[in-house]
């Protein structure tokens, strides 16, 4: 009988071997795949994910995690850490049937390529269809993982351990209470000026100044490359193995610049992951809240901040003469944080950000709990934009299908996208306590500061710590939304004269 820990580390890390293959197998779907191929390959990811949950399920898996689980007294801390946290793990995918994971993978497969169909064709009613199989599975696996309160909460619980309809109920009412009434006040003052961001960027230019700010923020390409996808995303495979992926539009700067900024937050922390770690709890990310600060940091707090762009605006304006050469930086820095509510949610400014997040909140929660249909979902979200934003949306690309995640089958990811947020800022803040001088090196150019210092408060770490026992670690208290009003209100009240 297998029962040492070295033999846990293996059987571990060859499940693992398994998951990143289906990994590389998506990744290629994305980038690089013909047309013709998409049938054999769901078929052949829906095979891996088989397998994958077979060793997740083992019987001799769930004896040697048993065993070691009850003789903690004879491994390290960080041992104990990775055994406790693969058995829950294990136990709740011995919830799964085989059957169930393979049929899911098949019909996620197949959602994502209805998804780029639909989105052809700018027809929510090609994809309507896979949507409706897509909630089934959503309700069924909350029902297989179990719930007390709201259908929700096991899914959102996927992406953020601990995370529940209740509390984030609770987070989304400081959004609407605290939130809303400031960007109103911001509409109220004279808008800043962004139109030399939405004129002609040639593309080429735009993909090679893309490749210098990943290096310019330490994304290393030994261990990484870009590519372009209708839908920016990071993948990893190990964390010498770390893709992003970009978008760019030859109408709209920001679209490239800040996606791929954003990617690069998430790429960094993967890179970050101890490689000794590897298919272990503690070599893998805490949670999608935790992941989402940290490209949302980057993004914001750095990447639209005057300091990150002092010492690079020159290179900027010279590369797009025509567009920027006449634009002063301060100007620029208004520009690209200008606020207004918009239809697309990975081009909104950071404010208005979060009631795209809301939106997508109470409808996934309707949807689940069945207060929601997928038949004229299109307008119940159309509705939602009118309401809360103030917007008529167009089209079906510019509303319902503007997002992969439900073709992913990834319920309960979207608040992901606002706690990630608002743990940055209050990361950001304590960043500036500890590193020395932390925004005069991020003026000359040098963000390797930051960089070490989130490697050595988060990176490193892995599942060692839950979300809000880093948090409360790193800060001294648990996620706390007034730093991100606080930081909004600085910023901005500056940026429109408030």
């Amino acid at each position: 009988m297998k029962n040492t820990y070295q033999d846990y580390v293996t059987e571990i890390q060859k499940i693992a071997d398994i998951g990143f293959a289906v990994g590389v197998l998506q990744w290629d779907k994305e980038v690089n795949m013909p047309k013709k191929g998409a049938a054999f390959r769901s078929q052949q990811v829906a095979t891996l994910s088989g397998i994958h949950h077979e060793l997740s399920t083992s019987e001799s898996l769930g004896e040697l995690l048993e065993h070691l689980y009850t003789n903690q007294d004879t491994l390290t801390p960080h041992q104990a850490k990775n055994v406790t946290i693969s058995r829950e793990n294990y136990l709740k995918a011995k919830k799964y049937t085989t059957e169930f994971v393979k049929n899911r993978s098949k019909v996620v497969s197949n959602a994502y390529h209805k998804w780029i169909e639909a989105r052809k064709a700018n027809d929510y009613g090609v994809f309507k269809d896979s949507l409706k199989q897509i909630v089934d599975i959503a309700r069924e696996e909350a029902k297989i993982l179990g719930y007390t309160d709201h259908p929700y909460d096991p899914l959102i619980n996927r992406f953020e351990k601990g995370a529940t309809v209740k509390a984030l109920d609770v987070l989304f009412a400081d959004v609407r209470q605290q939130l809303v009434d400031f960007c109103k006040e911001l509409q109220e003052k004279p808008q800043v000026d962004n139109a030399f961001l939405k004129k002609y960027f040639n593309k080429d230019k735009q993909w090679k100044y893309s490749l210098e700010l990943l290096k310019e923020i330490n994304y290393d390409f030994d261990a990484g490359r870009q590519d372009l996808s209708t839908h920016p995303f990071t993948v990893n495979f190990n964390p010498n193995d770390v893709r992003v992926t970009t978008r760019i539009d030859e109408n709209d700067f920001t679209n490239m610049t800040w996606g791929t900024i954003h990617e690069a937050g998430h790429a960094l922390y993967e890179q970050g992951l101890l490689a000794e770690n590897y298919g272990l709890p503690t070599g893998r990310y805490i949670s999608l809240g935790i992941h989402e600060s940290q490209s949302r940091l980057w993004e914001n707090n750095v990447g639209r901040s005057l300091s990150f762009w002092k010492s690079r605006y020159e290179r900027l304006q010279d590369t797009f003469a025509d567009n920027l050469g006449n634009v002063p930086l301060i100007d620029f820095y208004k520009g690209i944080n200008r606020v207004e509510p918009s239809l697309i949610r990975t081009e909104s400014d950071e404010l208005n950000y979060h009631f795209h997040i809301l939106i997508r909140y109470e409808i996934e929660k309707g949807l689940v709990e069945g207060s929601i249909e997928v038949e004229g979902l299109n307008e119940v979200w159309n509705a939602k934009y009118k309401e809360y934003m103030g917007v008529d949306v167009p089209d079906d690309n510019h509303g319902i299908l503007q997002d992969i995640h439900w073709s992913h089958g990834s319920m309960g990811y979207f608040p992901t996208y606002s706690l990630g947020s608002f743990y940055a800022a209050q990361f950001f803040q304590q960043a500036e306590k500890e590193v020395p001088n932390l925004i005069e090196e991020i003026e000359a150019g040098n963000s390797q500061p930051l960089l070490d210092w989130l490697r050595e408060q988060i990176h490193q770490h892995g599942q060692f710590y839950t979300a809000e026992e880093l948090c409360t670690k790193i800060t001294g208290e648990p996620l706390n939304f007034k730093y991100f009003m606080d930081y909004a209100k600085e910023k901005y009240s500056g940026i429109y004269g408030l």
